[in-house]
Formats: structure tokens, C-alpha cells, sequence
């Protein structure tokens, strides 16, 4: 890779409980994502991934270890400095987490709103244009009680898309979809690692959608597993 990579993961140990009830539930992790990469983690269901994900997106404090995103340590950093970092970083979660009381534009906007640059009276042009490219320009006002599970899925993911963020991270983000569907939506990740060399992190059950992806890495127990590339038979 010609470019630095945007995430280093160095010797990362993370735990659940405290005392007797403490357990380790990821084991030396080290791992780097360049520009403009795609990575899908695999593994099976509580080995870790997720915790990784949240990990590196932030939403986590690191206890032992280093992680760098955009060159900057996590590991100790304020909260000013966490929020600097998270406007650079799409989140696609499985749970949707939608707000209920807002329509689906509304809840697009809600991360431009993290971008001071973005000027409030081009919230809803934005929100709107990236709704229609997942496919739901007929759902523009309608709010999530109203929107199938796939629906709601699209609109977390316009939502995690529509400020061109440097980093997705994503969160089993084809699950409530069918096979067009997710087929589209994983062609939207595509177009935007291409042209914003925007890097995506994809934690997925999905064998539908790996041929996206650049690396494949794979959790288990805690640990991963030696990184493959796509092309590799063995991959």
C-alpha cells in the first residue's frame, strides 16, 4: 500500500466485568486499514467483532493496547477529541438505531449535523439525494414505525453515507435485506471507496457479499485470524 493506513490496532486486549467476573474477550488484536480499502471481518456469532468495531469507531474506551484512527491515539483521548474523530466516521449499526420521532430525511440529517462546513439549508437536499440513491425516494417523509425492517436498514445506511465520511463502519448492514437489495447497497460502498477512497470496515454473515471485498479477516475467539486477500483460493 502506497498510502499510511488511516487504523493501526497494536497489541489491543479488551475485557468485560470487573474482578472475579472479568473476562477477556479480545486477545492481542493488531491490524491496519489503508485508504480507500474494503475489509469484511468474519467469525462466528460472540467472538468479538462487534466489540472490535465499536472499538475502533470510538464508542468504546481502549483499556490496553493502542489504537490510532486518522493518526490519533484513542487510547486516552478527550472527549472533544473522540467527537473530532467520529465526524470523519460513518456507523451503519444492526439495530438500525433510528430516532422514532423523526422522518426518514430527518434522521439522515442528523449527521450532517455533526459537519459545521455543511450549511443548514443544504441539510434536506443532501439527506433527500442520498435517500434516493439507496432506493427510497417514496419514503422520504415517512418515519421508522412505518419502514420494513430492509427500509429502515437503507435509511441507517444513507444516514452513515451521506456526509462522504473517511471510514464506514459497518454492522452486518445487508442482514434485513434481500439479495437486490443488499446488492445495491453494498455497490453503494463500493462507489464511495472508489471515489471518496473512503475505507469500509464490514463485519458480516453475508457470503453474498464478500466479492467486495479487498481483504477478508476472521475473528474467533477473540483473535484474528491471518489476513487474506480476496484472491486467494483459500480465502
Amino acid at each position: 500500500m502506497s498510502q499510511p493506513p488511516i487504523v493501526i490496532i497494536q497489541h489491543l486486549n479488551y475485557y468485560f466485568g470487573e474482578g472475579g467476573l472479568k473476562r477477556q474477550i479480545l486477545f492481542d488484536i493488531n491490524l491496519e486499514i489503508y485508504p480507500g480499502e474494503i475489509l469484511i471481518m468474519m467469525g462466528p456469532s460472540g467472538s468479538g467483532k462487534t466489540t472490535l468495531l465499536t472499538l475502533i469507531g470510538g464508542l468504546r474506551s481502549l483499556q490496553e493496547g493502542s489504537l490510532k484512527v486518522f493518526d490519533r491515539e484513542l487510547r486516552g483521548a478527550s472527549k472533544e477529541q473522540l467527537v473530532e474523530i467520529r465526524r470523519n466516521i460513518g456507523y451503519i449499526f444492526q439495530a438500525h438505531n433510528l430516532l422514532r420521532f423523526l422522518t426518514a430525511w430527518e434522521n439522515v440529517q442528523t449527521a450532517l449535523e455533526l459537519h459545521p462546513d455543511v450549511a443548514v439549508e443544504d441539510y434536506r437536499t443532501k439527506a433527500e439525494s442520498m435517500l434516493k440513491t439507496v432506493g427510497l425516494e417514496q419514503r422520504i417523509d415517512y418515519y421508522p414505525e412505518n419502514l420494513s425492517g430492509g427500509q429502515k436498514q437503507k435509511v441507517a445506511i444513507a444516514r452513515a453515507l451521506v456526509s462522504h465520511p473517511k471510514l464506514v463502519l459497518a454492522d452486518e448492514p445487508t442482514a434485513a435485506l434481500d439479495s437486490k437489495s443488499g446488492r445495491d447497497v453494498v455497490g453503494l460502498m463500493q462507489q464511495l471507496a472508489r471515489e471518496q477512497g473512503c475505507s469500509i470496515l464490514v463485519v458480516t454473515h453475508d457470503n453474498r457479499i464478500l466479492d467486495i471485498a479487498d481483504r477478508l479477516i476472521h475473528m474467533e475467539d477473540g483473535q484474528l485470524a491471518l489476513n487474506s486477500s480476496i484472491s486467494d483460493p483459500e480465502a
